[in-house]
């Protein structure tokens, strides 16, 4: 309705009453301002609908894969469960924030999950969820991360619903020798974390408690089932954790610039942390890493850049395989040093078919052999101690060891070297100091870096 047309429908020459004017622009007003309050009301309710909608399709889940997806912004364990309402998946245990999951948790590109102590005290992950495409193989639980992850101030756990108990069947491997792949012995699925190549953040996990995670699913293992794996997420931190009775501790392929520091690494199957193929600018620093199946530290396949130092590593492997600190297959350009390394039961240090690498000032005592060498060329080794050892510096292994550098390490109560291989008469040993017997030997200190208590 317009105004302007109905006085010209009805001039002034009509002389309407002037209060019939006054009532027809009234209605006029009225029905104008009810046609605004409703294209309103609709766009209010459009917008909302849009964003209800929207904020919906951040969480999805699949029932028969039985899959979570967190697609969009920064989410909780509190968000997911609002959105969804389905206890058989993920479930609150307790108002103190105990949480069970029971589904395969995906974190998009671009997505966020925080599992922190706002709303999270213990996230349990029972370790069956769907099975594979075409078989009855049960598929593991797990957090699959192609976005961002924060875990601060948490544990993290498998857990077995019928034993009311961690999942602890894990299996195993066996070195069965040089030039012989390892035997494996498959275990049942337990629930991982994985971090995956085209992960768009970081996955930083700090003063949290990760455990019982990963398991032997047979040959390759090591990809994607150890427990705790990197394929992505470069700068991503580790700081201040309690990781133990995992498969592997730490496992990484192609990763650069994280920090690994001030964490207790211990009781895990296989090795505590194993930064492997391809790994690169990593510092390792500041941890206790103990009582692990076969190694300490292992970094294997052609890393490059990684800095060792300042770490307390001991009771790692056994008499015929293992050692605290390895460098493997290819490690180049790397440093070892201001490291504790003592009561290892086969080498302290070993350097395998690994170039161009810095080993000095670490403090060794107790061990079955100091530092050994294989098949490595152009490293230096100097300033190290070695007290109560088997061995000092062992480059007697087959396959030989040229132009590296092995000056001014100090040995107590322990042989200095043994170096019978033909094919080793090109290193270069100088100052090196047999001391006989230190009745009174300090142990060397990291500069106030102390062992923590394990978590309860």
């Amino acid at each position: 309705m317009d105004v302007e047309r109905i006085i010209i429908k009805y001039p002034a020459r009509a002389k309407l009453p002037f209060l019939a004017l006054i009532l027809i622009t009234l209605i006029i007003m009225i029905v104008a301002s009810t046609e605004l309050s409703a294209a309103y009301i609709q766009r209010v309710y459009s917008i909302r609908t849009t964003a209800i909608s929207s904020l919906s399709s951040c969480y999805t889940y699949n029932p028969t894969a039985r899959v979570i997806t967190v697609s969009c912004g920064s989410a909780t364990l509190t968000d997911i469960y609002n959105h969804l309402h389905v206890n058989n998946i993920l479930s609150k245990q307790s108002p103190d924030g105990v949480w069970l999951l029971n589904a395969k948790l995906v974190i998009a590109k671009g997505a966020t999950l925080n599992i922190d102590s706002k709303d999270t005290k213990w996230l349990k992950i029972s370790p069956l969820g769907g099975t594979t495409g075409g078989s009855a193989s049960p598929l593991p639980n797990s957090i699959d991360v192609h976005g961002t992850l924060k875990i601060d101030s948490v544990k993290i756990t498998s857990w077995n619903s019928l034993t009311n108990n961690y999942a602890i069947t894990n299996g195993t491997r066996h070195d069965l020798g040089v030039g012989k792949s390892e035997a494996t012995v498959s275990g049942a699925p337990r629930p991982f974390i994985t971090v995956e190549k085209d992960a768009t953040g970081t996955t930083d996990i700090i003063n949290s408690e990760i455990a019982y995670l990963g398991y032997e699913k047979g040959s390759f293992s090591g990809v994607g089932t150890a427990g705790l794996n990197y394929y992505g997420g470069d700068g991503s931190i580790l700081r201040g954790n309690n990781i133990h009775h995992l498969y592997f501790g730490f496992y990484s392929s192609g990763v650069g610039r994280m920090v690994i520091e001030n964490n207790q690494v211990h009781h895990n199957t296989i090795y505590g942390l194993d930064p492997h193929t391809a790994t690169h600018d990593m510092i390792i620093r500041k941890n206790v890493v103990h009582d692990n199946g076969q190694f300490g530290i292992i970094c294997s396949l052609n890393c490059n850049n990684i800095t060792i130092e300042n770490n307390e590593i001991y009771h790692d492997g056994n008499k015929n395989t293992g050692a605290g600190i390895m460098f493997s297959r290819n490690m180049i350009n790397s440093i070892a040093r201001n490291n504790i390394v003592h009561d290892e039961f086969s080498s302290a240090i070993s350097i395998s078919e690994s170039h161009n690498n810095q080993i000095f000032n670490n403090t060794i005592s107790n061990s079955g052999g100091g530092i050994n060498l294989k098949n490595s060329t152009s490293n230096k080794i100097y300033d190290n101690t070695i007290t109560n050892s088997t061995n000092g510096i062992d480059s007697s292994a087959a396959g030989g060891v040229a132009a590296n550098m092995i000056y001014n390490n100090h040995f107590i109560n322990t042989p200095s070297s043994s170096s019978s291989s033909p094919h080793s008469s090109s290193n270069v040993g100088s100052n090196n100091q047999p001391q006989g017997t230190l009745k009174h030997h300090n142990k060397h200190s990291l500069g106030g870096h102390k062992s923590k208590p394990g978590f309860a």
